[in-house]
């Protein structure tokens, strides 16, 4: 297996010392686990999401994209089963008074033996008074009986307190797919099979246990609802674990790191369901989802809006509501599993640590680093920044020695570096530097653009 050298301390500080992530409020002492992308950050993350939406829309012609609104109609969350029980078991301290996820103490108690999401609340409370699993604050088993708290946050609708009414942030993007999907189906002729794509924020109201950005109340959701007939979703649903394998695989995790898991409790509608878990610093986690949903969710919004949701094949006359495939990844879990994967310290020749990201190029949140070797060069290096940018993001330094900066480069995981010196006044030639072999090379400025495109490109 290969050796993972990141720690989640290690990222965190690198994270917030390079601009690709900071504490959310950070000025005001943070509040509760939300975080803020950072310029580095940004293009990374964003990034991801274009190898994402490429890979399972752009190159798909049976996909179509839809940003559906955060807020819905609360009848929406009626028939998705969210209203009633969406909800996780809860217990506070007497002692402390803080309040913890039953199902996460166990899992801690146990170091993972013990699947809390297999055990009802009933068997979750014998085990943590037999096993006496005490309070990770302040050390005391002094606990009141578990509680489901529902997991939604509630605002409301209205200029006056008689005019309002309930709406909640929405705890996931797939009811958005799926409320759109005659809309989608009507617009675009889509023949079944086809599939429906999102991604957006959603909201969920839970204890997080401060792994960074691994599970937070505000995040980003990456989906995609693959709408098929009833005999041919397990066909699509094993398809699906292949796709979500292969997405990851080629973004450069290696496969050493990442594993099936089959749920051990499957929800009522469920036909099939498992996680690409993914070897992160605190152990196994899940990275995403894959779900066999059966019909059972648009069967609940026909039943609740009153809205046939029957599909005609043109070619039989035979109507249905179709099955689900359901792939749905976290953009921020990946960023964090990505993060975690590309770190890496080097020992060089001369006894130096250099620490490097090795990210795919495709991802890097800066393609190319202009360097003019001295600042009495920066006329020339910024007309080559003007030309680059046209065609990636690139970054400009002139700060400090050219080995420091390339060092600054290697942290933020910049695949290549452009240095600018007085050869270039003479014949129009730069040097170029590889990330991860160091090696340089020279090359006309005229084939910069085209010799990076080359090697940026997610296939």
């Amino acid at each position: 297996m290969k050796e993972i050298k990141a720690t989640m301390d290690k990222v965190v500080n690198l994270c917030k010392t390079r601009g690709l992530i900071y504490p959310g409020s950070d000025i005001y002492g943070g509040m509760g686990n939300t975080w803020d992308y950072g310029p580095v950050g940004v293009e990374f993350k964003n990034n991801i999401k274009r190898t994402w939406w490429k890979r399972f829309v752009q190159e798909n012609p049976n996909s179509y994209g839809v940003d559906a609104a955060i807020l819905m109609n609360s009848r929406v969350w009626d028939a998705s089963g969210h209203t009633s029980s969406f909800s996780d078991p809860k217990m506070d301290c007497k002692n402390c008074k803080t309040r913890h996820r039953a199902d996460n103490l166990i899992e801690s108690n146990s170091k993972g033996k013990v699947n809390a999401d297999a055990l009802s609340t009933e068997e979750m409370q014998t085990y943590i008074e037999e096993h006496k699993v005490a309070c990770p604050h302040c050390g005391k088993f002094d606990w009141t009986p578990i509680r489901q708290f529902n997991l939604m946050f509630e605002t409301s609708r209205g200029v006056t307190d008689e005019g309002t009414n309930k709406i909640y942030l929405r705890p996931e993007t797939a009811q958005g797919e799926f409320v759109n999907f005659l809309n989608v189906q009507r617009t675009t002729r889509a023949k079944v099979p086809f599939g429906i794509a999102q991604i957006g924020k959603a909201f969920r109201n839970e204890i997080t246990p401060g792994n960074f950005i691994f599970r937070t109340i505000e995040f980003e959701q990456m989906e995609h609802q693959w709408f098929c007939k009833a005999g041919e979703d397990e066909k699509y649903y094993n398809e699906f674990k292949e796709k979500a394998l292969k997405y990851v695989l080629d973004l450069g995790i290696d496969e050493s790191h990442l594993r099936f898991h089959d749920h051990d409790k499957l929800a009522h509608y469920a036909r099939a369901a498992c996680d690409i878990q993914y070897l992160f610093p605190m152990g196994w986690n899940e990275l995403n989802g894959i779900h066999n949903r059966s019909d059972y969710d648009l069967s609940r919004h026909q039943e609740f809006s009153g809205k046939s949701m029957l599909y005609t094949d043109p070619f039989t006359n035979e109507k249905f509501v179709p099955n689900v495939i359901e792939y749905s990844i976290g953009a921020d879990r990946l960023t964090l599993a990505l993060l975690c994967e590309a770190y890496d310290e080097e020992t060089l020749e001369n006894g130096e640590t250099r620490v490097v990201m090795h990210f795919h190029p495709a991802i890097a949140p800066y393609k190319v680093a202009i360097l003019p070797l001295q600042k009495n060069l920066g006329d020339k290096a910024k007309e080559v920044f003007a030309l680059l940018s046209k065609e990636f993001m690139c970054d400009y330094d002139e700060a400090g020695s050219i080995g420091k900066r390339y060092r600054r480069q290697d942290e933020i995981g910049t695949p290549y570096c452009v240095t600018i010196d007085f050869e270039t006044l003479e014949n129009g030639t730069v040097t170029i530097r590889d990330r991860d072999s160091m090696e340089q090379i020279r090359i006309n400025i005229s084939d910069l653009a085209n010799y990076v495109n080359e090697k940026i490109k997610f296939n």
